[in-house]
């Protein structure tokens, strides 16, 4: 029987055991004295664990085709079962999976949100298909933030059942970067239990255009604490402050650079988003943002979808293209002034073809699934997009799992081969140093255990608890005496009854009103896939809106505690004199929000950007610039920490 036959026949039956779910701990031959990945009976030297990673990485280059080389440039999306587009469910596409592997794609971004022991399962299951491909390359299994609450497609995923902490603006608001490096490793440990390696973050974007809707996911408008913060991620999520150790989780830290300053708020992910708007100035504190996360020596970078107008890079306009096209960006900026040496991955779609629908939807055709962000070089073709993505600096492509418009490119001689075993090397050696080669499997039962355990869930609620931001407490009202009565709007009856408040039905049988309300937003493009989930639009509260009629109400008839959800910088002028005591909120349940109003919890945290005081002062702003609008209501730094 041949070998290729031999494994086909492996895969059918490894297929099946997969979709059956394996079993409940890793596999007993990933015990053996080492793993026979290309099926030949004989140890060879990148199966040799005893070998230096770079023979390692020699020997499995010498042995792969250009065909293997140019598929591990993609990272794919593994597909749920029943599910299409994104990959949200409970459970993978097996069959689907096996196809990608066998297209010699074997890195991916899951974003299931099954229980731990079902996700461990699921994620074994796709190592048990990897392993028996030509070479048994294992697969890199990424994901975006899941620990947060804001779950939005295409920026982060459901927890589930992942401990659940401040949003990294909260993180901001703190400024412990001890506490951050505590999350990463914590939150690493979750990850590597359910088989997941690699983190499609953090976020090291300057948030300056107060109305974009991914700001949510920084550290806020002030360049040297993002810088400072976010190195703490790395190195928590790594492991080290000098990289990436086997046990620890590799970081991708984005988007590279000036992805937050895109006039209105209009996000990247949309063609009418597409801008950045930018002077050299400007650039240079989006640029610093960086560096803490460089320091740490992430693994992985990745490049912004935005086009950067108004900058330039040693004295020269850079090109009007997105940033995983830019050349100046990549390896000049990067690689060359930054030394980074890590591996390079684009943002997701960036080589699809955006048609008429991706660009200008209606609700005849909206946009859908068809996702693409080629910004500046919507009219080159698809084989030519991977060309100049991969000549710029891209090692790996986001979000597509077709190698054969890139092996047309090298073929054609487009992008040279040496870029090729460039790229392939870096992504190889990720693999060897996360010991994917030795052991990608994890054990079920620890990843129940590990998972949302009560202990990381206290240390998350001590942070939620932390994070948030008091910025009025007029006349002492807080903190709230046991057996107050209280009005509730937005906020959970069984939560207060807990904290030992009494609920009661109206302001007029209340002592004190607590209301919880999010800051303002629009749906303005209802029709695009990303703009009818973002949130958009103006930033302030007005007359009309149903949760300032809430405060009105009660703050005609009672004192009245109003906690405001700030994703993003909202403009309380018009709530500041109504509400007695006055939260800005960065993720924080509602147990928490009552532990801090009954004194029961002291809040600790100080706004990570400035409150503008008016619409006009927002759309008077420049978005590359941090915290620039006149006359803030609050300035980044406001708030008060009770004794």
């Amino acid at each position: 029987m041949s070998l290729s036959v031999r494994s086909a026949l492996r895969g059918a039956m490894l297929l099946a055991s997969a979709s059956g779910m394996m079993a409940a701990a890793a596999p007993a031959y990933a015990k053996a004295p080492f793993r026979d990945l290309n099926h030949n009976g004989k140890r060879d030297a990148y199966e040799d664990s005893r070998r230096a990673v770079d023979k390692r990485v020699d020997d499995l280059m010498r042995r792969m085709t250009l065909e293997e080389k140019v598929a591990l440039m993609l990272h794919g999306t593994l597909q749920a079962e029943g599910g299409r587009g994104i990959g949200a469910g409970k459970a993978y596409d097996k069959a689907s999976a096996q196809e990608l592997l066998a297209r010699g794609v074997n890195s991916f971004i899951t974003r299931l949100g099954p229980d731990p022991r079902t996700f461990a399962q699921e994620n074994n299951a796709i190592q048990t298909l990897a392993e028996a491909t030509r070479l048994g390359i294992p697969a890199t299994i990424s994901t975006d933030p899941r620990n947060h609450f804001a779950v939005t497609a295409g920026a982060s995923s459901e927890t589930g059942g992942f401990s659940q902490w401040p949003e990294t603006l909260g993180m901001a608001a703190i400024g412990d970067e001890a506490l951050v490096e505590r999350f990463g490793k914590l939150v690493a440990a979750e990850y590597r239990a359910v088989g997941i390696q690699m983190a499609l973050s953090p976020q090291a974007d300057l948030f300056t255009e107060p109305r974009w809707p991914r700001g949510v996911a920084t550290f806020g408008a002030d360049p040297a604490t993002v810088s400072r913060m976010a190195g703490a991620y790395v190195r928590g999520f790594q492991g080290s402050a000098d990289g990436l150790v086997k046990s620890g989780v590799a970081t991708v830290v984005k988007h590279w650079v000036g992805y937050g300053a895109e006039p209105e708020g209009f996000d990247g992910h949309n063609y009418y988003g597409r801008i950045a708007k930018l002077d050299n100035e400007s650039f240079a504190q989006h640029v610093a943002a960086f560096d803490g996360a460089l320091a740490a020596k992430s693994a992985g970078v990745m490049p912004t979808y935005v086009i950067a107008q108004g900058v330039t890079i040693d004295g020269k306009p850079v090109p009007q293209v997105g940033g995983g096209f830019s050349k100046p960006m990549i390896e000049g900026l990067l690689r060359g002034t930054k030394k980074f040496g890590g591996i390079v991955i684009s943002d997701w779609a960036i080589t699809n073809t955006c048609p008429e629908q991706c660009k200008a939807p209606t609700a005849e055709k909206p946009q859908g699934f068809a996702i693409a962000m080629p910004w500046g070089v919507e009219d080159l073709a698809e084989e030519d997009r991977y060309a100049m993505g991969a000549n710029a600096g891209i090692d790996q492509f986001g979000g597509v799992d077709n190698p054969a418009p890139l092996l047309a490119a090298v073929k054609a001689g487009k992008v040279p081969l040496a870029r090729v075993d460039e790229a392939a090397r870096r992504v190889l050696r990720l693999k060897f140093d996360l010991g994917l080669f030795d052991n990608p499997f994890v054990d079920v039962d620890s990843a129940g255990a590990t998972v949302g355990s009560t202990a990381t869930q206290a240390e998350a609620d001590t942070a939620q608890r932390a994070a948030q931001v008091l910025l009025e407490n007029k006349g002492g009202l807080l903190p709230l005496a046991a057996g107050r009565k209280v009005w509730l709007s937005g906020v959970s009856a069984e939560a207060a009854k807990a904290a030992g408040l009494i609920v009661v039905d109206s302001p007029e049988q209340a002592d004190v009103a607590i209301v919880r309300v999010a800051t303002p937003s629009e749906m303005l493009h209802p029709h695009h896939f990303f703009g009818s989930r973002q949130h958009e639009g103006r930033l302030d509260f007005r007359a009309e809106d149903e949760a300032t009629k809430a405060v009105m109400t009660a703050a005609a008839k009672v004192p009245t505690v109003v906690a405001v959800d700030l994703d993003r910088p909202a403009v309380l002028t018009l709530l500041k004199d109504k509400a007695t005591a006055l939260y800005g909120l960065f993720g924080a349940s509602d147990s928490v929000l009552m532990d801090l109003v009954t004194g029961e919890a002291k809040s600790k945290g100080r706004l990570p950007f400035e409150l503008p005081s008016s619409a006009k002062a927002v759309e008077e702003q420049h978005p590359g610039r941090p915290d620039d609008s006149a006359n803030p209501l609050y300035k980044r730094g406001d708030g008060i920490v009770l004794p």
